[in-house]
């Protein structure tokens, strides 16, 4: 579904870094650093661009669905949010930085977000937006909240499009999930009228008011902060992280011999 009826349009990367494709998606080579520096010195009035940060359940999700996989290949940063996935690419002698949504986004509010800045909100939970409002008091929120099964509502998701194009904030966050927040983001980016970087960031407004907890430090490091969200909420993740396993050791397998699907000259 095309909220905007527009010809594709060429995305203007940044050069630094380069792209690669590995298990079948584009992945940027930006430290945690370069991409905060990217951001923090982007021109405003530039079109709206995005930002995605693929782990596992997005490898394996896009993997056979040409629309999901367009989202991220048309993203202005694609960075790897997924310990495994980087030390599954070490094993290749590809070094894939890990840019973790959540910690991307504590180091825009707390270092790049200005007192007085508009900000954009699209989340799945009104307590968020209240904290957050809160705990950022000198920063100009506007926030949406869609309704749930976004991803088939035409006219849910032509809503969220048209308010954060008319909000013509700074950044853009959307926290309803993936695929459906890749799919607002790539609508968005089609949008003549909207401007800002949008943030395709899940459950990071949740960690980053402490709705939610992170992993202890050691975890994170380690590559075990997957574990502990399973321990934390198992009814809703297990199975997605069982379903994974099996697929993204064929991905891999296909990487080693070859076969890998690939993207185009990254």
């Amino acid at each position: 579904m095309a909220v905007i009826e527009a010809p594709p349009y060429e995305v203007q990367r940044p050069g630094r870094g380069g792209r690669r494709n590995f298990l079948g998606t584009p992945f940027d080579l930006l430290t945690p650093s370069m991409v905060l520096d990217l951001v923090a010195n982007n021109h405003s009035g530039m079109g709206f661009r995005y930002v995605v940060t693929p782990n596992v359940d997005h490898v394996v999700r896009l993997q056979g669905n040409s629309q999901i996989r367009g989202y991220y290949q048309q993203a202005w940063l694609s960075v790897c949010d997924s310990r495994p996935i980087a030390g599954l690419a070490r094993l290749l002698f590809l070094r894939l930085p890990v840019v973790t949504g959540s910690d991307l986004t504590a180091s825009i509010f707390n270092s790049v977000i200005r007192d007085g800045d508009l900000i954009t909100l699209i989340a799945s939970d009104e307590t968020v937006v209240r904290d957050i409002r809160l705990r950022y008091p000198k920063v100009r929120f506007r926030a949406h909240l869609p309704p749930q099964g976004l991803w088939n509502n035409e006219e849910a998701l032509r809503a969220c499009v048209d308010f954060a194009a008319r909000a013509e904030a700074r950044f853009v966050f959307i926290a309803i999930g993936s695929p459906q927040a890749e799919k607002i983001a790539y609508e968005l980016s089609r949008h003549p009228e909207a401007r800002g970087i949008g943030f395709c960031v899940g459950a990071s407004l949740e960690f980053l008011v402490g709705t939610k907890r992170r992993a202890p430090l050691w975890m994170q490091h380690v590559g075990l902060e997957w574990l502990h969200r399973l321990a934390t909420d198992p009814k809703r993740l297990w199975r997605r992280y069982v379903h994974a396993v099996l697929p993204l050791a064929s991905l891999f397998y296909n990487e080693v011999t070859g076969r890998g699907q690939r993207l185009g000259p990254y």
